[in-house]
């Protein structure tokens, strides 16, 4: 295969890539050969004729590979060249100039450059020879000769190797840069609140329906707890996107490669990334399976299903304000009807219950696609990345949005809350242990028909003084738990 750097108008001929002198230019395109033969490719492309090839057979979606993964992809090639050179298989020079191309790749110089659909070739082929003729072309131009996109590029490499490995790296660097600190700043939001408005109580619901007295904290406490739960489960999965296919070449055996290839690169990419990658203890298990990737989606479909639960309750605090519960009002961000004048919506926690929804989507689509490993290759490798790293681009960003543009900023509704509050006759609850269930179920219902504090019924059917029921009653002190009246269970 031959592939070819970048040939613009008016370069004389001496100045092309070796294997590009029947190279025919026009002011709009070149021409490029490969093993198929020739075609034309824009003139200002840095890419040559597979990734041109891939162009023309997949204008299916428009979507390309996002830019977490050819940053990714770059820092491979990156970890390669130096990795070979180590082993003595890659020149020096021709090493440092892929370096220095592979890390522009990386710093997102050239995402306009990748313009391959995500619905292509199952190993991602397409991507990594884009990859490779790009940072050859770069490293031809930067060396004045030529390099070669397979044999110096994709040295010791195959694409099925280098896409399962770069969905585990792009995945570890997402989760860790974006993601987990977005989930961070969320809890610390969410701890934050709590202190502030935690000892307010209001009436707990079960069922949609009045239930025991709760504090706002402890209410919060329980969101923040379910994003803790969050973070460690993504810390829970890391071990295993470490570990990284690289070194198993084009079926796991490592054919083309140097035995130690596997090692020296994951040495390389840890000092590229400051994360501790190391080789698959099993090639033939990265190659053909991608449970890792289904499992890091599974963790954060959970995620997505906690902050579904979070922005629901939230919808629910704040409807309203006047036909609705009115506990809480969250922060005012854009006039919410076309039609209807001083109208403001919880935008925030609808947009975070749509990304869950495509979140738990995607986390679908990983599943059907994990299954797809036959016998030595996964082959829907472009879509597992794309649907990953697109769950956690969302869910960190907004994670972020709802710590800071709802939660952050929300305002309690205290004398709504002590209103419900003391019209709640499930507070007679607390009496079980003194009057017995049957009358407290009594005194509930003869609340709920007269509509009168709980406290004005109970004096009035069991001869308990206002004094004792004020306490037994008392719903901050009912928060607290135990058993109120009784023998036993304290608070």
């Amino acid at each position: 295969m031959i592939t070819h750097a970048v040939v613009r108008p008016g370069v004389k001929p001496a100045n092309r890539c070796a294997g590009c002198g029947s190279a025919f230019m026009t002011s709009s395109f070149r021409i490029e050969r490969d093993s198929m033969g020739e075609l034309q490719v824009p003139a200002a492309a840095l890419w040559g004729a597979q990734t041109q090839r891939a162009v023309q057979n997949f204008p299916i979606s428009g979507l390309t590979m996002p830019h977490a993964f050819i940053a990714a992809l770059g820092l491979v090639k990156q970890a390669a060249a130096r990795a070979n050179t180590r082993l003595k298989l890659l020149d020096a020079d021709v090493a440092r100039a892929i370096d220095a191309a592979a890390a522009e790749v990386a710093a997102g110089r050239h995402d306009s450059q990748f313009p391959i659909d995500v619905f292509q070739t199952g190993s991602g082929t397409s991507t990594n020879m884009n990859a490779n003729e790009v940072i050859a072309s770069l490293a031809s131009r930067s060396l004045g000769r030529a390099v070669h996109a397979n044999d110096h590029v994709n040295m010791g490499q195959s694409s099925n190797d280098v896409i399962p490995t770069t969905i585990h790296v792009s995945a570890t660097l997402s989760v860790r840069r974006e993601l987990m600190p977005a989930l961070e700043q969320l809890r610390d939001v969410l701890r934050a609140k709590e202190r502030q408005v935690g000892a307010v109580v209001k009436t707990g619901r079960t069922h949609l329906m009045d239930a025991m007295p709760v504090t706002v904290g402890q209410e919060l406490s329980g969101w923040r707890t379910q994003i803790e739960n969050g973070l460690e489960r993504l810390a829970a999965v890391e071990p295993r996107l470490l570990a990284l296919a690289q070194g198993g070449t084009a079926v796991g055996t490592g054919i083309n490669a140097h035995p130690d290839f596997g090692a020296r690169f994951c040495e390389e990419l840890a000092a590229l990334t400051d994360v501790p990658f190391t080789p698959s203890c099993n090639y033939f298990e990265a190659l053909s399976s991608q449970d890792t990737a289904v499992e890091l989606s599974g963790q954060l479909k959970v995620i997505a299903v906690s902050l579904t639960k979070i922005a629901n309750d939230l919808r629910w605090m704040n409807s309203g304000p006047l036909a609705g519960l009115g506990e809480i009002a969250l922060p005012a961000l854009q006039p919410g009807s076309s039609i209807m004048p001083g109208k403001v919506n919880p935008v925030i926690p609808e947009a975070a219950t749509m990304v869950a929804a495509q979140v738990i989507g995607n986390d679908t689509t990983l599943t059907i696609a994990g299954q797809s490993g036959n016998f030595q290759l996964n082959v829907m490798l472009p879509l597992i990345a794309y649907n990953l790293l697109q769950s956690i681009r969302l869910l960190a960003n907004v994670s972020r949005a709802l710590a800071d543009r709802a939660i952050a900023g929300f305002k309690v509704n205290e004398a709504r809350l002590a209103q419900a509050l003391d019209r709640n006759p499930i507070l007679v609850t607390a009496l079980n242990p003194v009057i017995g269930y049957e009358k407290g179920a009594a005194i509930a219902k003869q609340a709920y028909a007269e509509g009168r504090p709980i406290r004005e019924v109970a004096e009035k059917m069991t001869g308990l003084s206002r004094e004792e029921l004020a306490k037994l009653l008392d719903p901050a002190e009912l928060t607290r738990g135990g058993i109120k009246g009784g023998t036993s269970g304290g608070g």
